[in-house]
């Protein structure tokens, strides 16, 4: 035995690893238990390539939201407020075939905005999303 060996007036130079290994079994079945809830939260961005385009529904069929760099929301061209939006859209989407939405953002809009209005979107029963970036920075303008 370790204990044996050693003399009663020397200092225990030994290290005890049993209380590191518990600590370190321990984080793992809380990494474990925790990774799963980790993963499943948040929005799946996919990029597209321009020959997906192809073959697929026209624009028109889709559901078309426009948010104007001062925040202003229209759904296919016709221009609603925080109370109608989610009707609106809710309307538009029962006439989609694809149950598509499409949300066209400018590069200063604020995230937020924009994915309250995904939220809703996915709320309002679309099965799809798709993000376009505008810029209406002049040309010239900054990054």
């Amino acid at each position: 035995m370790a204990g044996a060996s050693q003399k009663e007036d020397e200092p225990i130079t030994a290290i005890n690893v049993t209380p590191l290994v518990d600590v370190c079994l321990v984080l793992v079945i809380i990494f474990m238990a925790v990774a799963p809830m980790a993963v499943a939260l948040g929005i799946k961005v996919f990029e597209t390539r321009p020959s997906n385009a192809e073959g697929k529904a026209s624009v028109d069929e889709n559901v078309n939201i426009r948010i104007t760099p001062d925040g202003a929301i229209s759904v296919n061209g016709t221009r609603t407020d925080g109370v109608t939006f989610r009707a609106v859209l809710a309307a538009a989407l029962k006439s989609s075939k694809d149950k598509m939405v499409i949300v066209t953002a400018d590069s200063m809009n604020k995230v937020g905005l924009v994915v309250e209005v995904l939220d809703a979107s996915k709320q309002a029963g679309a099965l799809k999303l798709a993000i376009m970036k505008t810029d209406s920075v002049a040309a010239g303008g900054g990054g």
